[in-house]
């Protein structure tokens, strides 16, 4: 039975699956070609320190989840600034993953532009995603 932090990276992942025409890859490497609608890759992160209530015992995390994005085209940052949007309407749409979560909140970009030997270059960012949920057991977070 999956866990409910687990749960909720699933639903981060399916989420982002609404992003049209870019696939989506959960913890893999950047493959060696980025489709032209560009590429995502959700990173699990981290949990942190959760906060504590005693009655009834609660675990209140803040998980702090990345996606990369990452684009290679002759307009890059055209096509960078479109999925980026993308991303952000796909989490405004459902800010709790189907009841899954608190609250889910994209934090800024920090876009990079990455050179590549003999093609078109990379642009690429991390952007952090804020996921708030709560669980009995930090184990089974």
């Amino acid at each position: 039975m999956p866990t409910p932090r687990e749960t909720i990276l699933t639903a981060l992942a399916d989420l982002l699956h609404a992003v049209p025409h870019v696939p989506v890859l959960r913890g893999e490497v950047l493959p060696e070609r980025v489709p032209p609608a560009g590429l995502l890759i959700l990173r699990d992160g981290e949990p942190g320190e959760p906060g504590v209530t005693l009655s009834p015992l609660r675990y209140h995390y803040q998980h702090r989840a990345e996606i990369e994005a990452v684009v290679q085209s002759a307009d890059r940052d055209t096509a960078f600034a479109a999925l980026c949007a993308s991303i952000g309407a796909a989490i405004s749409a459902d800010r709790t993953l189907g009841g899954r979560c608190d609250w889910i909140e994209a934090e800024a970009p920090r876009p990079v532009d990455l050179a590549v030997e003999g093609a078109a270059s990379l642009k690429a960012a991390v952007i952090p995603v804020v996921l708030h949920y709560s669980t009995s057991d930090p184990l089974a977070g």
